[in-house]
């Protein structure tokens, strides 16, 4: 009954701060099996074309497209406040005109083909059709943020040529905005789409198949054996368990809710307060898109986008993302030093010897994976099919992980279930690129940031942080990459920057949009577990990723960071001191180290730690000597405490 409650519980805490859980459960039962039924034969489709090849890329972009829409219309109600036991005509009706489109691209395809440019009357019905109906969906899956962009950028295509300034371009009529966004693939059916429908789909479907394994259960326990007993443990478990689930699920708020409810009320019980256990939640789930190597399917896209191999992102991404855990785990250490917090006894904490033993083979499909990625030269595609049925077999090897039957086929239901705000939000950026790509607004947009920034790099990225803030806000870690990645990114390499690096620069702080008031939906859903104000965990959670703003500032400055073009010597050299400056970061964030700190002293040791963010060696040099000037007298000082107590 306890768990009953807690799973309804967390529930109301998704549907409350995750417009993607407000799905439907069905009260009739032929409704709910048919659209089960309809659901697995897409996941089913995702798979055979994984193994066996996809169709051409228009026909198999529109059925991914068309399937997902018609779920969407089958699951979500079109309000918060509409009946979700039954599913009203009209949307029956929305789901059938969603399959329309793509068996018209089916029956037409050659000549969609051979008119390019020149749609008939039935080519823009079906695109206006698709347009209208992609919105729709992502009003109901996302909320109205991302739709809205699409209806201004779309908007800004018709009205171009009243735009002031070098935003104005030549305007496009209605015919050539719905031909580029229905039969090309630079619109709804462009590299997003692409990208949802191949290595998005099969790796959530691959997240499904590991939940269903017992690896969530397996992360908890490994994690409270490895740290738990540590001083501040629970909150280190909440940083490892998340981090790792964040990396494979790439959702922070579902994460921040199932893994928070088990770890806020521990970290809670040892005594954090309520804020704290919150961010400390919700800075680890975000920062889990961060990590590799799955970094919620961001490296795929990534390096599609980029047209480069995904083990450079991964490699690339690798440091910064362990330095910004780096930092969150140095306030935890810092915080249960400072209040004298202790860690849970080991009685009460499973040993790694048994963990492992129990469930320690679910971590072979993960090195399966690394050794297909990296190894084999194989496609990310053809690695993740055989990942998932590595995923089964692997499963089947201790009673406690075996997965049945009916497990499998829920897995692909439940993993189906879980692409569709993906795939939807992937679809309704389609409009969004599809227009910059045919009226230049992102190097428009680029010419803004630069000329705000002047010939600054440190104005230009802090104005490209806030626009990547902004306009990540409210929206799925892979939408908000893409956009800022459209808007946002050109500015730093017409400045210079390396491709791979304004990349990896706004895809951050599109992620930061998570935790960052006014809306922080992951700060706001682990208030809602640990009881805290919202706000104030939304701002202690950007005190605790306060490495993870400074770290794209420190590869930008110095691109050895990202362990490229560089010597053994220079990457040792650049990760000890991107190390010992985190560290210093932490502890003057949390105003300790050794005893409390002065708050001369914290600000003098953050000075300290920011001037190893650059690759200058006297800056590196005077950096380090003002720490160990603080260090110093912090030691003295503590030593000083300890004999007047002693006394």
């Amino acid at each position: 009954m306890a768990d009953k409650n807690i799973e309804e519980q967390q529930q109301e805490l998704l549907e409350k701060y995750d417009s993607e859980s407000r799905f439907r459960v069905f009260k009739n039962k032929n409704t709910a099996l048919f659209i089960k039924v309809f659901a697995i034969l897409i996941g089913f489709y995702h798979l055979y074309v994984s193994y066996f090849g996809t169709l051409v890329t228009l026909k198999h972009r529109s059925l991914h497209v068309a399937g997902i829409l018609a779920l969407t219309y089958f699951l979500y109600p079109a309000h918060k406040n509409a009946d979700r036991k039954k599913m009203p005509m009209y949307d029956w009706f929305l789901g059938l005109l969603s399959i329309s489109t793509t068996v018209y691209i089916f029956m037409d395809y050659l000549g969609i083909v051979h008119r390019a440019g020149l749609p008939n009357n039935l080519d823009l019905f079906f695109g206006v059709v698709l347009i209208v109906l992609v919105l729709e969906a992502a009003r109901r899956v996302t909320g109205f943020a991302l739709p809205l962009l699409g209806v201004l950028f779309i908007a800004y295509a018709l009205f171009g040529r009243q735009m002031p300034g070098f935003f104005g371009h030549r305007g496009y009529g209605w015919t050539e905005i719905v031909n580029h966004l229905f039969v090309s693939t630079d619109g709804i059916y462009g590299t997003a789409v692409g990208v949802a429908s191949t290595y998005i789909f099969l790796f959530i479907l691959f997240g499904a198949f590991m939940g269903k394994s017992g690896m969530g259960q397996f992360f908890n326990d490994i994690s409270l054996a490895l740290a738990g007993h540590t001083k501040g443990g629970p909150a280190k478990v909440a940083v490892i368990a998340s981090g790792f689930l964040g990396s494979i699920n790439g959702a922070a708020v579902a994460n921040v809710v199932t893994t928070g409810a088990f770890t806020i009320p521990l970290m809670k019980r040892t005594g954090y307060d309520a804020e704290f256990a919150g961010a400390v939640e919700a800075s680890a789930s975000v920062g889990g898109q961060l990590l590799p190597p799955i970094m919620g399917a961001a490296a795929f896209i990534m390096a599609e986008v980029l047209g480069i191999q995904y083990k450079v992102i991964v490699m690339a991404a690798i440091l910064p993302a362990l330095l910004y855990y780096l930092g969150i785990m140095t306030q935890v250490q810092m915080r249960a030093s400072k209040k004298g917090l202790e860690g849970l006894p080991k009685s009460q904490l499973p040993k790694v010897r048994d963990v492992m033993k129990e469930r320690g083979h679910l971590l072979l499909p993960l090195l399966f994976l690394m050794y297909m990625l990296f190894f084999t030269g194989k496609t990310i595609i053809y690695s993740a099919f055989w990942t998932i049925i590595v995923t089964i077999g692997t499963s089947m090897l201790r009673p406690t992980t075996r997965m049945s039957l009916k497990d499998i086929i829920d897995a692909v239901y439940e993993g189906t279930r879980s692409v569709v705000p993906v795939a939807i939000a992937c679809a309704a950026v389609g409009p969004i690129v599809g227009v910059t790509s045919i009226t230049g607004f992102g190097l428009n947009m680029a010419h803004a940031i630069v000329s705000l920034g002047g010939t600054s790099l440190l104005f230009t990225l802090m104005f490209t942080m806030v626009t990547c803030i902004i306009l990540g806000m409210g929206l799925p870690s892979i939408p908000a990459y893409l956009i800022t990645a459209t808007i946002a990114a050109p500015a730093l390499v017409r400045l210079g920057i390396e491709p791979i690096v304004a990349h990896l620069f706004v895809f951050y702080f599109a992620m930061f949009a998570n935790i960052t008031p006014p809306v922080a939906l992951a700060s706001f859903a682990a208030a809602g577990i640990s009881g805290g104000n919202p706000m104030k965990t939304g701002f202690e959670s950007m005190k605790l990723s306060i490495a993870g703003f400074i770290v794209p500032y420190m590869f930008v400055y110095n691109s050895a960071l990202l362990l490229r073009d560089t010597t053994f010597i220079q990457g040792t050299l650049v990760t000890l001191t991107s190390i010992i400056g985190v560290i210093m970061l932490g502890s003057a964030a949390e105003g300790y180290f050794f005893t409390s700190m002065k708050r001369a002293h914290q600000l003098v040791l953050f000075a300290g730690a920011m001037m190893l963010i650059s690759a200058n060696l006297l800056q590196d040099v005077v950096g380090l000597v003002i720490i160990v000037v603080i260090l110093v007298l912090q030691w003295s000082r503590a030593k000083k405490q300890n004999i007047i107590e002693a006394i």
